[in-house]
């Protein structure tokens, strides 16, 4: 029997039952459906999750720190491999010529008392770099980012905004006062010096939800955030500095850590064994990454076993739409083995309407899993939109899970179709004739 009258009768028969295949169809676009729009959850989270670390510059980033000499001596006597280097201006120049380096910008905190409306608030203070804007931490915020590296204007996190003032919106535009201690290096060249207290105005431009200051990206716990240029402009002391004095180091000041920002997360570890070479401890966040992604391969696996579960009862469905099919149809089936069918004839003929269910089940499924998925998004960010944070998307359907889905679906069908087909081949034509 040729393919082109095999795929007719196929279809003629689908037609002659059309109800019932109807109902067996959605069986499985209802399988198909559940099994795409729980993958498309499990994909999508992964995706934001991916996106968000990435933007926040994570996964493209080397943190840079200075060894400890473990001999004792001073860092200035550190010069063979092994021992520490100044982890300086110097080292911070040198390690930015490396191949792949858009920046590198160091960590610049420290304690500081918050002079407004005449009352004094303690708080930590923390440069930011101006890529820290596209990072996410900002999205939603009130106000604006910093007008330029060396603007003297400031960033209040919610929380500390809310020790100044009940009303964070209001703070927008208003000028408060830092007082700091300021490092002066001694005219003795001693290696020592001196601490003078410095007081400076700062506009207040924006009021940030998160604490982007959090974590590893070179900031601590900063809750005033001001631009970086101006943060070193300040000479202000920090922990290191009396870390250097107490250990006799040179007068210019060292940096407690540097970030180093890569073109891609690609190029991490290159520039990550270039610094250890240079004789800086270094680590990046790729190794973590690694266990988020397992994570996600565990979790995307038990969702595709929950939702495969609709996708097996409709298998059912069709098992008993073809066990049917043959009892109405032993007269036809006598019919075409009488006129010379092959039991291999037979056999196709049921696997071909079987697969053409399960492919027009497979194509229905992955639009209604992707509807679910988009009325998902839609009530999460209607949610969020309420609570006052920024829309997501929390479902995504890739191109390789509409077509495995589509595959799954024809795949299952066919699998099903096989006891019916095996059992139609099987019938005596005689007997099939003379049933009634």
């Amino acid at each position: 029997m040729k393919l082109r009258d095999m795929t007719e009768l196929a279809v003629r028969n689908l037609r002659e039952a059309l109800f019932r295949n109807s109902l067996t169809t959605l069986g499985v676009a209802v399988g198909v459906a559940s099994l795409v729009a729980m993958l498309s959850l499990g994909v999508g989270l992964q995706q934001l999750a991916s996106s968000r670390l990435t933007k926040s510059g994570l996964f493209d980033s080397v943190f840079v720190t200075p060894k400890l000499n473990v001999r004792g001596g001073p860092p200035s006597m550190a010069t063979q491999q092994g021992d520490t280097r100044l982890l300086d201006e110097d080292a911070r120049q040198e390690i930015a010529k490396l191949p792949n380096v858009i920046e590198v910008f160091p960590q610049v905190r420290f304690f500081s008392e918050v002079r407004f409306n005449d009352k004094p608030f303690a708080t930590m203070v923390a440069g930011m770099p101006q890529s820290a804007k596209g990072n996410g931490a900002f999205d939603g915020m009130k106000g604006n980012f910093f007008t330029g590296e060396s603007a003297d204007e400031a960033i209040l996190q919610v929380e500390f905004a809310k020790e100044l003032s009940k009303d964070t919106a209001s703070l927008v535009g208003k000028t408060l006062s830092i007082r700091y201690a300021e490092r002066q290096a001694l005219d003795d060249n001693s290696g020592g010096f001196s601490i003078v207290p410095k007081e400076k105005q700062l506009q207040i431009i924006g009021v940030v939800e998160t604490e982007p200051a959090a974590g590893f990206g070179g900031y601590g716990n900063g809750r005033l955030l001001i631009p970086l240029s101006t943060a070193l402009s300040l000479r202000a002391t920090q922990v290191n500095d009396l870390r250097d004095a107490v250990r006799g180091g040179p007068a210019k000041p060292t940096f407690a850590s540097l970030t180093v920002r890569a073109k891609s997360p690609s190029n991490v570890d290159a520039i990550e064994e270039a610094v250890k070479k240079m004789g800086f401890g270094a680590f990046s966040l790729l190794d973590a990454s690694k266990s988020l992604r397992i994570f996600f391969s565990v979790f995307d696996l038990l969702l595709g076993i929950f939702g495969s579960l609709a996708l097996a009862v409709a298998t059912l469905g069709i098992v008993n739409t073809l066990v049917m099919a043959i009892l109405e149809r032993r007269r036809e089936i006598g019919v075409l083995k009488a006129l010379g069918a092959a039991d291999h004839d037979v056999k196709r003929l049921f696997f071909v309407e079987a697969g053409v269910m399960g492919l027009l089940g497979g194509f229905g499924g992955v639009f209604f899993g992707w509807l679910i998925g988009r009325a998902l998004t839609l009530a999460t960010n209607i949610y969020l939109k309420r609570q006052d944070l920024p829309s997501v998307e929390i479902s995504s359907v890739p191109w390789w899970l509409v077509l495995g889905a589509i595959s799954f679906a024809v795949l299952v069908s066919l699998i099903a179709g096989l006891y019916p087909a095996s059992r139609a081949a099987k019938l005596n034509p005689v007997e099939a004739l003379r049933y009634e």
